[in-house]
């Protein structure tokens, strides 16, 4: 057999991190070699990926948030799903971001017999289960990152394979680093030393940006040794950077661009381990948090369409992936119409003087995901190649 040829494509930066993994672990595994094309951030275009477009196209969320780019969206969509035709790759790999990827994966489908593997199962066990049956009519094979999504996948008549989550194998900061960080940006004397997450998408930000900056505003009126620091996703570090600028209290911005990116990686990962707490967007980045062991509070807000949409889909009460994985509800959870400046303020209050059972749940949490295992990129890119092979 020749070199493997694969279209991947990736949407936000936390597909482009998976993306990035699976790509290096196929360049490993695969037994010819392997050739990619498709679409992905930094991460992935370190592995040789040539992006298609712009990653940061297709960084929405939400219904609403989804409507104003319909038709450019739908453009990139037929085009993309054209370019994987023309290609007529081994295996088109699609990760998350489900209302691109998926609806590029149909009109492969439709004209083409090319196998089909989907990189995150959706959370049909938290809201909408309906989508497994669905995803199955384009969809081959799906990796999951947690352990009780394959009987979900499987029952609709995929096949799915756990390889555990990334985060679950990333190492914490040692103290050492963690020292030298503060060294390095004059938080030495932070007390807290308050992580920030406004998230890594337009909508998001611009959403949870105001509330984030008030509520910190405030708490940090009665703590004059409180500092923040706040790392940015690449493709939204100059939307970060305008908003904070009009916050009461300023926090330090960790902003990517122009970095090599495992240095930027490396600068967050020891970031997220140096703060004493954090206030965080709800979604992934709570399992990084768990990585770090720092607690949080997960805070979030839809644009009200989607809101008002979502709620009457939710078969969960939690939206943090830790309670859910933990089977706790430990994590604080800020979201919808109790999303305020009163509630969060109230929220962080009690986390900086109780966060012990957190930390205990993101332990568990982390055993529970693979901490120990084989790096999930190698073992995506295995059960690719045995699927396919």
């Amino acid at each position: 057999m020749g070199a493997l040829r694969v279209f991947v494509l990736a949407g936000e930066p936390s597909g482009d991190a998976l993306g990035g993994a699976l790509m290096a672990g196929l360049k490993k595994e695969a037994p010819g070699g392997v050739t990619f094309d498709g679409i992905g951030g930094p991460l992935m275009q370190a592995q040789g990926l040539v992006s298609r477009f712009d990653m940061s196209e297709l960084t929405v969320m939400g219904i609403a948030e989804v409507l104003p780019k319909y038709r450019h969206l739908k453009r990139r969509i037929a085009e993309t799903a054209q370019a994987v035709i023309d290609m007529q790759p081994d295996v088109l790999i699609t990760i998350d971001s489900p209302d691109f990827s998926l609806r590029v994966a149909k009109l492969v489908k439709a004209a083409s017999d090319i196998r089909t593997v989907h990189y995150v199962a959706p959370t049909v066990w938290a809201w909408r289960p309906g989508r497994a049956k669905k995803m199955a009519k384009m969809i081959d094979h799906v990796l999951a990152l947690f352990p009780f999504e394959p009987p979900y996948m499987e029952a609709e008549g995929m096949d799915c394979d756990f390889v555990g989550h990334p985060a679950a194998t990333v190492l914490r900061a040692s103290p050492e680093e963690q020292a030298a960080f503060r060294h390095r940006h004059n938080l030495i004397d932070a007390d807290p030393l308050v992580l920030v997450l406004p998230g890594s998408r337009r909508g998001e930000i611009a959403r949870m940006g105001p509330v984030f900056g008030a509520a910190l505003g405030r708490l940090a009126a009665s703590r004059p040794n409180m500092k923040m620091v706040l790392p940015a996703a690449e493709s939204v570090a100059e939307l970060v950077q305008h908003q904070v600028a009009t916050w009461p209290v300023k926090p330090l911005v960790l902003d990517p661009r122009g970095q090599d990116p495992k240095a930027a990686l490396a600068e967050k990962r020891v970031a997220f381990a140096a703060a004493d707490v954090a206030l965080a967007t709800s979604g992934t980045v709570a399992l990084e948090l768990a990585a770090a062991g720092t607690p949080m509070v997960s805070a979030y807000d839809f644009h009200w369409l989607s809101r008002a949409i979502i709620s009457r889909m939710a078969i969960t009460d939690t939206g943090s992936l830790i309670n859910h994985v933990a089977d706790t509800r430990v994590v604080p959870e800020v979201v919808g119409k109790a999303f305020n400046v009163e509630n969060v303020v109230a929220a962080m209050e009690r986390l900086f003087i109780q966060s012990e059972e957190q930390r205990e749940a993101m332990e568990l949490t982390m055993d529970v995901l693979g901490r120990g295992g084989a790096d999930p990129g190698v073992r995506a890119a295995r059960a690719v190649l045995q699927r396919l092979l």
